[in-house]
């Protein structure tokens, strides 16, 4: 590891301080520039990877377009903060949140709101308050309440609570804070996804009766001189099916699929014949990436595989991809597949229902999970749900850990006759 240079921080606070002080000049003393530590801060407890240098070209940048503009301003700073197009939601609502309303969370103790609003703002302004930002800001924002913090009691009242781990459990993914998120992966880590066994073709010797096994019994005779020919009892081999799983990573899954992907891994590490992808605008393998024992290694390595991260989906083009290519390699003696997708196709699901009758033939039983189902007027009306929704063997929701608890327990039972609801699901897709 790479040890900091006690001369070059001093330096660079240095350099910081007068870009600093020049700032302070140019704004007619204002607090702006501490603002700016303050708001990079808060940019890095939410999860974006903010450094000292950064917050000195964030100051920099601050100094060259000035604040006369707001619109300027915002891009100065996304340009120095933003690498990625996946931190650009968390930067534009810490952005509107911290810059227009100081006193915004003060009003906000104990973050019991799931969103909140600007006072005065029309409708067209108001902008959602994720609790990742909102946790990431509660606890990075200057303290400029002088002696009112110290008359500040806060009462916990704990009659009729209960459990966090039971709260988690129901909390969707895009809901969760930080420290949630992490308890999450904790909690995921610890999954396992018993699927039923399958009798397979091969026989195995068994002590109790069942089906005669001849070779086996002559051969018992001839060691006793062919007088007697006690017999020998087999039946089939039980074993589990192997797993399939596409994960879907466009823009829309989001906060899902990096989610699911400890939830892959987890799986993949418990048993074996497990074959993972992601699919985006196009299909790729991850199944010896997720093999690694060392989870944040497995995540690294499947990251730099994918190179459409948050992006469009493809849903028909990918699935024609993977029939094509690995379909005969990783779908034969009855596979089990876990669609985990929305069902949004940028392509109208062009040949999407063709791929998704072939992939239904080929494998045991096809289960589409999808995060929409957590909303309770949702129907399958887009055109690649509904190309979907008829070539599935199971449709269930996967935005929770109840959901993927769910989820375990109905591959641990063989599989049912198709359920009532499926059918209804494919009758709101035809409507």
């Amino acid at each position: 590891m790479r040890q900091s240079d006690p001369f070059a921080e001093a330096a660079l606070r240095q350099r910081t301080a007068a870009k600093a002080e020049e700032l302070l000049s140019a704004s007619g003393g204002s607090r702006l520039a501490e603002n700016i530590l303050f708001f990079a801060r808060t940019l890095r407890a939410a999860g974006l990877p903010v450094g000292p240098g950064k917050m000195l070209d964030a100051v920099e940048a601050a100094v060259a377009v000035g604040v006369d503009r707001r619109d300027d301003f915002y891009w100065a700073l996304h340009a120095v903060f933003v690498n990625r197009q996946d931190q650009r939601e968390i930067f534009d609502q810490a952005f509107h949140v911290f810059w227009r309303n100081p006193k915004f969370l003060d009003r906000m103790r104990g973050l019991l709101l799931p969103q909140s609003f600007d006072e005065g703002a029309g409708e067209e302004d108001r902008i959602a308050l994720q609790r990742r930002v909102a946790e990431a800001l509660r606890g990075n924002l200057p303290d400029d309440r002088g002696s009112e913090k110290e008359e500040e009691e806060i009462e916990v009242d704990a009659t009729l609570t209960w459990s966090e781990r039971e709260t988690i459990r129901q909390q969707d993914f895009e809901q969760m804070t930080s420290d949630e998120v992490a308890r999450a992966k904790r909690i995921i880590a610890g999954l396992r996804l018993p699927i039923a066994e399958v009798p397979v073709r091969r026989w195995r010797r068994s002590a109790t009766a069942g089906r005669v096994d001849p070779r086996a019994s002559q051969r018992s005779a001839l060691r006793s001189g062919g007088d007697l020919m006690p017999l020998v009892w087999r039946k089939r081999r039980r074993r589990h099916p192997p797993l399939v799983v596409l994960c879907d990573i466009s823009g829309s899954m989001g906060r899902y699929s990096r989610l699911l992907l400890h939830f892959m891994h987890a799986v993949t590490n418990d048993r074996d014949r497990v074959h993972s992808f992601l699919f985006g605008t196009r299909l790729t393998n991850i199944t010896r990436a997720l093999r690694a024992q060392d989870v944040d290694l497995a995540l690294e390595q499947a990251g730099a595989l994918a190179q459409d991260w948050s992006g469009g989906t493809r849903i028909g083009a990918c699935l024609a991809e993977f029939n094509r290519v690995w379909g005969r390699r990783v779908l034969g003696q009855g596979a089990v597949v876990l669609l985990i997708s929305d069902g949004l196709d940028r392509e109208a699901a062009a040949g999407l229902e063709k791929e998704m009758e072939r992939l239904h033939k080929s494998c045991r039983r096809l289960i589409w999970l999808n995060p929409l189902l957590r909303y309770d007027a949702y129907a399958p009306k887009s055109q690649g749900a509904r190309a979907m929704m008829p070539h599935v063997d199971d449709f269930r929701p996967v935005h929770n850990l109840d959901s993927l608890a769910d989820l375990a327990a109905v591959l641990s039972r063989p599989p049912l006759a198709p359920r009532e609801d499926l059918a209804r699901w494919i009758e709101k897709a035809r409507a």
